[in-house]
């Protein structure tokens, strides 16, 4: 009789174990369906995002020069890679010749006009104080070519163009040449004149120190997501797609080699990039080669808000101490 007993109970619990085991499993399955579709929810999210950030529509080009009663030409050039750029050069209103250039490069979705200076305020004080200015637009930006925006990674080869076709198209204009950047512009001006010797001066207003290290720190600015897991996923995901090497935009490392004088301008509680990028650059150039400048503020790029006579003369008293008299020739 137990023998029975003991078999009947074995043969009504064995429904049970399987029936607990098929939950089990039923709940192991959802358990790894909902992290694989967390995953992907991250994954998509990070490259639509960062997507979007690469590929920002371009500003219109909706002011030009005659507006401030300056004189221009439409230019078109390509960059060293083939983009086809498009801008204006404005010749010196004044000096024998006009034979320095000033580049202006704009920031991160901006364009030629960079209305947070305004670029071409700054423009009539360079043309008036007798240099001539090349305002142009990086790729995808205003009314140039090209799809993706890369902060400084491809556009140096933007400013390479902008330097060749000068000395190509208009040397007698361009025997001296520096560049006035604006964030991502004023990396870019600094990366370039590491790799083009023609470019002497750079004025680099709200750089960062290196692409890498600050989107670690500040990408939840720029996306509006939570830095985890995003932030790695999007350094992770993104650059290999837009084919852009994060870490070779990194002009901190290339201070120490510019033999060109540079002068860093930063407002000194910059609320987007902050002034501490500038202080880095200034300690890795040479000391008798850089300058900084450190304005009160906290708009970014808003150093020139604060007091614009101020600041052009600033700029223009740098590049004539770096370039030679306006209007003067080259050696």
């Amino acid at each position: 009789m137990g023998e029975l007993l003991k078999a009947a109970s074995a043969t009504a619990a064995q429904p049970g174990r399987r029936s607990g085991g098929r939950w089990a499993r039923a709940l192991g399955w959802t358990v790894a369906a909902l992290l694989v579709l967390a995953v992907l929810g991250v994954v998509g999210v990070s490259v639509y995002v960062g997507w979007s950030l690469s590929h920002p529509a371009p500003r219109p080009v909706d002011g030009h020069p005659g507006q401030l009663g300056l004189v221009y030409e439409t230019v078109a050039f390509e960059s060293s890679d083939g983009v086809p750029l498009s801008g204006w050069l404005l010749p010196a209103s004044q000096g024998p010749g006009g034979s320095q250039t000033v580049i202006l490069a704009h920031g991160y979705t901006s364009n030629r006009l960079q209305p947070s200076v305004p670029a071409l305020e700054l423009a009539r004080a360079l043309v008036e104080s007798g240099f001539n200015v090349l305002m142009f637009d990086f790729r995808n930006s205003g009314e140039s070519g090209g799809k993706v925006t890369t902060l400084g990674y491809r556009e140096v080869n933007d400013i390479y163009g902008a330097v060749a076709w000068l000395k190509r198209e208009r040397p007698a204009q361009a025997e001296k040449i520096g560049v006035i950047g604006f964030s991502m512009g004023a990396v870019t001006a600094i990366m370039a004149a590491a790799g083009e010797p023609a470019i002497e001066a750079v004025v680099a207003d709200s750089p960062f120190s290196d692409l890498r290290s600050y989107l670690r720190q500040n990408m939840p600015i720029w996306t509006g997501l939570p830095d985890v897991p995003f932030t790695w996923v999007i350094m992770t995901v993104l650059p290999p797609l837009i084919g852009l090497d994060v870490d070779a935009v990194s002009p901190v490392a290339r201070m120490p080699r510019l033999e060109q004088p540079v002068l860093l301008i930063h407002t000194d509680q910059d609320d987007v990039i902050p002034a501490a990028e500038s202080q880095a650059l200034a300690a890795a150039g040479r000391p008798d080669r850089t300058e900084l400048w450190l304005v009160p503020g906290t708009r970014h790029v808003g150093a020139r808000s604060v007091d614009p006579a101020a600041y052009d003369a600033r700029v223009i008293a740098f590049f004539r101490e770096a370039l030679g008299p306006a209007g003067a020739g080259g050696e």
